[in-house]
């Protein structure tokens, strides 16, 4: 069996920055439209350096979904860790997201489904999402700002599908995500939320209104 060679700092380096130039350029343009010479040309590096690290677009992708998840997953803990109650978590993911939406090309979600192995990875990755969900309804029962009559497995079930139809349908190609999100998502969480957390989410909303 063939050894690994070590990366040296210079590469390890190298393959961050690496990967936050090209996540950025695919959430601006789109992944289709940036070439690895784009991104190479973007940090002044050879091509044959680019292709050291990453051989392929899908794999340097691959690498770059598997990062941001990993930072989420770490945010989403702290900002568990740290906050009073869910409806303080929800409403700090729900400004996150919007920002992100607003940031982001309807055409990297188009393009990120043409990635097979990225396309895996995600579908993996809603095993430990669903658990994470759970845990948050969970708590959000034994604050009352949720219902304490719902099924959690199919509240879970709902929000996945949910975020697949819009994907699938592309609704991101019609109506904003920020459209999107007000009209399905959080149209979906006050049907679950008690009278308490339905008042702290029109507390919310009403105070940002304009």
């Amino acid at each position: 069996m063939m050894e690994q060679k070590t990366k040296s700092p210079y590469m390890l380096s190298l393959q961050d920055k690496i990967l936050d130039a090209a996540m950025l350029a695919f959430a601006q343009k789109g992944i289709k439209a940036v070439r690895m010479d784009d991104i190479a040309q973007m940090l002044s590096i050879s091509k044959r350096t680019l292709y050291e690290i990453y051989d392929n677009k899908e794999k340097l992708l691959f690498e770059g979904v598997k990062k941001y998840k990993l930072i989420k997953d770490k945010e989403f803990e702290k900002l568990s860790a740290e906050s009073n109650n869910v409806m303080e978590i929800m409403l700090a993911q729900y400004r996150q997201k919007v920002e992100e939406f607003h940031n982001t090309s309807p055409l990297f979600y188009a393009d990120i489904t043409k990635y097979p192995s990225v396309v895996k990875f995600l579908n993996d990755e809603r095993h430990q999402s669903h658990e994470q969900f759970i845990g948050f309804l969970q708590r959000g029962i034994r604050e009352g700002y949720f219902r304490n009559d719902i099924n959690l497995e199919l509240i879970s079930e709902m929000f996945s599908s949910i975020g697949e139809h819009i994907i699938s349908h592309q609704l991101y190609n019609q109506y904003s995500m920020e459209e999107l999100v007000n009209n399905l998502v959080l149209v979906s969480l006050r049907g679950f939320c008690s009278i308490k957390g339905i008042h702290q989410l029109d507390q919310y909303f009403g105070t940002n209104e304009e």
